[in-house]
């Protein structure tokens, strides 16, 4: 549960969701948030975790059960490669920051040689008045813009200017890749016991953040902004908050990544996966508004001091936590110690989802060569390290946060939405809802037809619905990516479709080998490869019960014929 609770809290519960509610109108989006929680997380939540529990194996072999769509499988494992490349370059980020905390005072408080002449000791927003909505200085940057810019990223001018590997950001690079291959060098072990601090300790973290910074002035203004007073409930008749609602849910319960069915395959096979499913899902949930509460507390002090609207110095993504963060943690007493408690944090829930990501690639590749793999996995967690060390050195050059940018867009869009599409069509329409019942019912006992009711009404028409609706949406209000207010090429966007595609190609390469493979008519040849395979059953003898044994005996006649 705490290895679960470490991969889907991740760096999106922190720097994207206070954004979103602020956009959103507040408590309206956290509302159409938890809504959403009961509509689309906890129902995909549950099927991962019941699918991988059931069969003890990993993304790609959950699929024995509908050949045909073993694709999506594969399209997991590779979504989480490409996952893991640029979440690696994040956590290096925060580890760089980390160590850049332990100086007094902060390096981006002030003017320093790496600075140039447009770098202005003051915020940005400082310069911006209510009457006025225009900067003064336009041509003025705050301190830890330039800090990041300059001199942590020291940013080229486009994705094209790839110049140089920014050294200090290979070696925290490669110092995050030697912690993470140490967790996982036993598997699960192994990153099982790590994960009693790593998923632990940022809730430490974010309470003493929340205490100091309730204590600020101005912090009130920022919590009523949040979810307080000022929000706007009026925001729930808009599509757009259902839509970024279903989608932060989607992505933070990190559905459809292969992470939860690989968790969850490790589990003991008559663990009630259900309540599980409920409570790692509220957690999440509550984690993400919890956040919340820390981070506009201090940014409503930050707007306090600058006498600004809270709208100017709230950001998104890596503008919040290594821009107006850091700016604003300057401005608190004991600066240093702020600094590297939210850092420190940063780097933990970094290295937690990063855990996962790389279990499920190791995972895929020891369930395929049983034989081979798994007596070496050691060999097996250092080697995926090294190569996600490898393919993340791009990310790392003067260019590196454009095409960190890029994957971004790209490959955490559109990708796993219809993965959790593919997943429901299979397991819910193909292999069969009344199917999928008896399963998990052999696990955590009968149910009432009552209690059934609402997970097939879910799994067969709500949650699917929503994400088809997500995904429409999504494509149809599509922009080109950017960083900086720099515009990326049209190669590097048809680069990124390209990133997008190959977890996604995988589907029909399969299912055409599939086909061609089965024997028969091609009714036959459909019917075969929808239909489970010898090997899907419970993966030790004592919990297959007598259907499946029933199951076998009758495929054996059927094949003597």
């Amino acid at each position: 549960m705490l290895s679960m609770i470490g991969y889907a809290v991740g760096l999106g519960n922190i720097w994207r969701f206070p954004y979103l509610a602020y956009e959103n109108g507040g408590g309206a989006f956290v509302i159409a948030y938890l809504v959403m929680l009961v509509l689309c997380g906890i129902p995909l939540f549950f099927l991962e975790s019941a699918i991988g529990q059931f069969s003890s194996q990993g993304p790609a072999n959950i699929w024995k059960a509908v050949p045909l769509l073993q694709g999506v499988g594969i399209g997991m494992v590779f979504y989480s490669i490409l996952q893991s490349i640029y979440y690696n370059v994040i956590v290096a980020y925060g580890l760089f920051y980390l160590c850049a905390s332990f100086q007094s005072p902060l390096p981006w408080s002030k003017c320093l040689n790496w600075a140039n002449k447009n770098c202005s000791d003051k915020s940005l927003v400082a310069n911006w008045t209510q009457e006025n909505i225009t900067c003064s200085s336009s041509n003025k940057i705050s301190v830890s813009e330039q800090y990041w810019d300059h001199e942590a990223l020291q940013r080229s001018s486009s994705i094209e200017e790839t110049d140089s590997v920014v050294w200090h950001l290979a070696l925290c690079l490669l110092l995050c890749s030697i912690i993470v291959a140490a967790a996982l060098i036993k598997g699960i072990k192994s990153s099982g016991k790590v994960v009693y601090f790593t998923a632990t300790f940022p809730y430490v973290v974010l309470m003493i953040l929340l205490i100091r910074g309730v204590t600020l002035e101005g912090a009130r203004d920022g919590i009523d902004f949040y979810v307080g007073s000022k929000s706007n409930l009026t925001k729930l008749k808009e599509a757009e908050v259902w839509k970024d609602a279903a989608t932060q849910t989607a992505f933070s319960l990190s559905i459809a990544n292969g992470g939860l069915v690989t968790l969850a395959s490790y589990g003991n096979f008559h663990n009630n996966m259900f309540t599980d499913s409920i409570v790692l899902s509220l957690v999440n949930h509550a984690t993400s508004v919890f956040a919340g509460f820390a981070i506009f507390s201090i940014l409503g002090h930050m707007s306090y001091i600058y006498k600004v609207p809270i709208g100017d110095v709230v950001k998104d993504g890596f503008g919040l936590a290594f821009i107006a963060y850091p700016e604003a943690l300057t401005k608190l007493p004991i600066s240093t110690l702020w600094s590297i408690l939210f850092f420190f944090m940063i780097f933990i829930i970094g290295l937690d989802s990063q855990f996962t990501n790389l279990e499920v690639i190791a995972t895929c590749l020891t369930d395929a060569f049983p034989k081979i793999l798994q007596s070496k996995r050691a060999c097996v967690s250092i080697g995926v390290t090294s190569v996600v060390f490898l393919l993340g050195l791009p990310l790392v050059t003067k260019a590196g946060i454009y095409w960190a940018t890029l994957m971004d867009s790209f490959s955490t869009t559109w990708v796993p939405l219809i993965l959790a599409i593919m997943e429901t069509i299979g397991f819910c329409f193909i292999y069969g809802g009344n199917r999928l019942v008896e399963d998990i019912e052999m696990m955590i006992g009968k149910k009432s037809c009552w209690f059934w009711l609402w997970w097939k009404a879910c799994w067969f028409f709500i949650t699917p619905c929503i994400l088809l609706a997500i995904l429409v949406w999504s494509i149809k209000t599509f922009a080109p990516p950017s960083y900086g207010g720099v515009q990326l090429p049209s190669w590097a966007v048809a680069l990124g479709w390209c990133m997008a595609a190959l977890p996604l190609v995988w589907m029909p390469i399969i299912a055409a080998e599939k086909l061609i493979r089965a024997e028969g008519n091609l009714w036959k040849r459909l019917k075969s490869t929808c239909s489970p395979s010898e090997e899907w059953h419970p993966f030790l003898d004592t919990h297959r019960g007598e259907r499946y044994l029933e199951e076998r005996c009758r495929k054996k006649m059927t094949k003597s014929k």
